[in-house]
């Protein structure tokens, strides 16, 4: 059995679990709504207050898909009711960031500014009070539509060894190499 696929999902008292005839779960919570089509094979029941995610066999696509959904789920659970945050700290002498108008405006250094879009369910807020480094807060209802704006925000300009410079999140630890020593 599986140790994660195994384990309840706890029903908090504030969220709405459904699941209709065409197997997609939809669960809707304080900060918003999320929906997952669940494959044929997993089985998804709903007690007073848990969910319990039960698979068809034990052949090892059953297996690992019960993990999965019941991740899954949980996840969509956290996200309506918490929400999920990445951070990503700008560190470099004239990298700015601003939001402004639902546009993510970047200098970066390169020769002409970058201008992001964030996908619908993703809010974007720039903080420059509290640090010298501007810092991005980037928030959502979905766990991997959060972390892949962070990711893709992050590769516009990844932190650099040498001077640490870039996009990296702010518990992130960059690896610093020692540059050319001086002639002697």
């Amino acid at each position: 059995m599986s140790r994660i696929g195994k384990q309840p999902v706890p029903l908090l008292k504030n969220v709405e679990f459904s699941i209709d005839a065409d197997n997609i779960a939809t669960v809707k919570g304080v900060q918003g709504t999320g929906t997952l089509r669940i494959h044929p094979e997993i089985k998804v029941e709903i007690n007073e207050s848990e969910i319990i995610v039960s698979r068809a066999s034990d052949s090892k696509e059953h297996k690992s898909l019960h993990g999965l959904y019941r991740s899954l789920i949980n996840n969509m659970i956290i996200g309506v009711t918490e929400g999920y945050k990445k951070k990503l700290e700008i560190i470099g002498v004239g990298y700015r960031a601003a939001f402004t108008g639902g546009v993510l405006d970047l200098n970066l250094g390169y020769s002409h500014p970058i201008h992001f879009v964030p996908p619908p369910g993703i809010d974007i807020e720039v903080d420059t009070k509290t640090k010298k480094n501007p810092i991005l807060i980037i928030s959502g209802v979905n766990k991997e539509l959060v972390g892949q704006v962070a990711a893709k925000i992050r590769s516009l300009r990844k932190p650099e060894p040498y001077k640490g410079k870039g996009i990296r999140y702010v518990d992130e630890y960059v690896r610093r190499k020692a540059g050319k020593s001086a002639a002697k």
